[in-house]
């Protein structure tokens, strides 16, 4: 048996440390949207033109330049929207950086991949430890040719790196691409010009504990009054005292809304940001604040009555609950969710069967749930697999990490605790030790089911495997029972099984099985056991 990999140990994921909470912005007059129009293009405009000139800085950048921007952009607005727009230009810099950083580390990859499979003569088999040679000459011939055109591209990647350029379209590469392509995307040149110009307002800012109900720029009193603080070339527009301009709506958070009133009450900070849903012509305003890390629930006490172990799969979550002992309870259950369409669409899918999952926990009074620790950012590069183009849009298209925050998310309102737990073998040791034993004439268990009692039996700290007994000499099973699990202190018990050298029979003599395979061994050792007989003989 091969090697087995790392199996890391199974922790607590830790809480959100944020808040965001949304709601509409009803009843806006006609020259209430005029207003947000105006403010938000105006801003938008500054905050271009501030993220060209961090983009320009690369490097170099430091607080003195810090500080002439801001001294330019308070001119134009004020000294609070100048320092919501330079830490949000700062913020999309950092953004692009790492995403740059991450674009480089698939480059590598992918090149070190092609060049293995090409130093293999043709037609090659793989191995479980790496790919094997490509299949044809043509094949060869076209991965070649793309090393070539990755090796270019990592190149001006690194240089780029180097010199401290990134490149960012303010609102959205995605949406500059459209404007090519409007008949495939079903829009008219009005439309997604709407849409750009929406996606490029800047309409956002930061809280600030200490101040009037926690925000100076954007203020919302306890009884649902937004008021917006105008920049100063749009300062004439005000109808109220201080430069304010007060809309007709009326804001009710429904969600968290006794936190939100309490924290502004006691004018602690709040962030606040209106966007336009260009589609449903509908304005909206969100509310977010930090929250305090809730403290770690110790393993013990969250595993006190079991675990839900849920195995995530493309199209449904497959759950199944275990005891302490980590034996399944009941019957599996699936939570289907469908990632067509469009993104919102897909986020909704997946709070729904979230949501589902957490209220079952609930009724069974469980107070973990046990989910792996997926991330399929090496997995998803085409070199890695080859061929298996539909292999690859799967696990693209499993929301991973989006379902991993909601989950931790969701489940810290409820007081659930979720496990996290090393992904490696689940799948495979689920099929082949749990699929068939809990499988019977009224239930069917599939390979997600297994795989989901694979993940809670580790997250317990159980062994997957189950030893399987040998055949007993006679019909008195004289040798025992072996199916024993080894216990949960013991060293290596999810590594594989020594080799015992020695054949399996009960004819074997004692001390046998040492010398298997080794003939000389057995003669040395016959003929000295001969020699010491006549020694002892008179």
């Amino acid at each position: 048996m091969s090697e087995l990999r790392a199996i890391e140990a199974p922790f607590v994921a830790g809480g959100p440390s944020g808040v965001a909470v949304r709601d509409r912005l009803k009843n806006l007059a006609a020259a209430d949207e005029q207003v947000l129009r105006l403010v938000g293009a105006h801003l938008g405009a500054l905050a271009c033109g501030d993220l060209k000139t961090r983009c320009a800085d690369g490097l170099e950048h430091d607080n003195q330049t810090w500080a002439v921007r801001k001294r330019e952009l308070t001119v134009l607005s004020s000294s609070r929207w100048a320092g919501a727009i330079t830490k949000a230009s700062h913020d999309q810099w950092a953004l692009a950086r790492r995403c740059q950083a991450a674009h480089i580390a698939d480059l590598e990859a992918a090149i070190a991949t092609i060049e293995h499979r090409l130093s293999l003569p043709v037609g090659e088999k793989g191995s479980r430890k790496g790919p094997g040679g490509y299949r044809s000459a043509q094949e060869w011939h076209a991965k070649s040719r793309r090393l070539r055109v990755l090796t270019d591209r990592l190149q001006r990647e690194k240089a780029d790196q180097q010199a401290g350029i990134v490149h960012i379209v303010r609102g959205g590469k995605r949406l500059a691409r459209t404007r090519h392509h409007l008949d495939a995307a079903g829009l008219t040149e009005t439309e997604w010009l709407q849409k750009w110009q929406a996606a490029r307002w800047f309409l956002a800012a930061d809280g600030e504990s200490g101040k009037r109900y926690g925000n100076e720029t954007i203020r919302i009193t306890p009884d649902g009054q937004v008021s917006i603080r105008l920049p100063a070339p749009l300062a004439h527009l005000a109808n109220a005292p201080h430069g304010r301009y007060i809309l007709a709506a009326r804001v009710a958070f429904a969600h968290r809304g006794t936190e939100w009133a309490d924290r502004i009450e006691a004018n602690r900070a709040v962030a606040y940001r209106i966007h336009l849903d260009v589609d449903r012509g509908r304005w909206y305003i969100t509310a977010s604040w930090q929250i305090p890390p809730a403290p770690a629930v110790p393993m013990s006490a969250a595993l006190a009555a079991g675990v839900i172990a849920v195995d995530t799969n493309a199209d449904h979550l497959a759950a199944w609950r275990l005891d302490v002992h980590g034996n399944p309870i009941g019957n599996p259950r699936r939570f289907p969710y469908d990632l067509s369409g469009n993104a919102d669409h897909r986020d909704a899918q997946v709070r729904h069967a979230l949501t589902r999952l957490l209220h079952w926990a609930q009724t069974c009074g469980v107070k973990a749930i046990a989910i792996e620790d997926l991330d399929f950012t090496a997995e998803k590069t085409r070199e890695k697999h080859g061929r298996r183009k539909r292999f690859r849009q799967l696990i693209s298209g499993m929301p991973t990490g989006k379902l991993r925050a909601r989950l931790t998310a969701m489940a810290e309102a409820t007081g659930i605790a979720i496990i996290a737990t090393d992904p490696a073998y689940t799948s495979q040791w689920g099929a082949q030790h749990w699929q068939a034993p809990l499988t019977s004439k009224t239930r069917t268990t599939t390979r997600h089911d297994a795989a989901a009692v694979a993940i809670g039996r580790r997250a317990l700290g159980h062994p997957i495997r189950r030893r399987t007994a040998p055949p007993p000499a006679h019909r008195s099973d004289e040798q025992g029972h072996r199916t024993v699990q080894a216990r949960t202190g013991a060293r290596g018990r999810e590594g594989p099984r020594p080799r015992i050298p020695g054949p399996r029979t009960r004819s074997a003599p004692p001390g046998y099985g040492q010398n298997a395979g080794d003939q000389n061994a057995q003669h040395r050792s016959e003929r000295s056991a001969e020699h010491l007989q006549l020694m002892l003989s008179p």
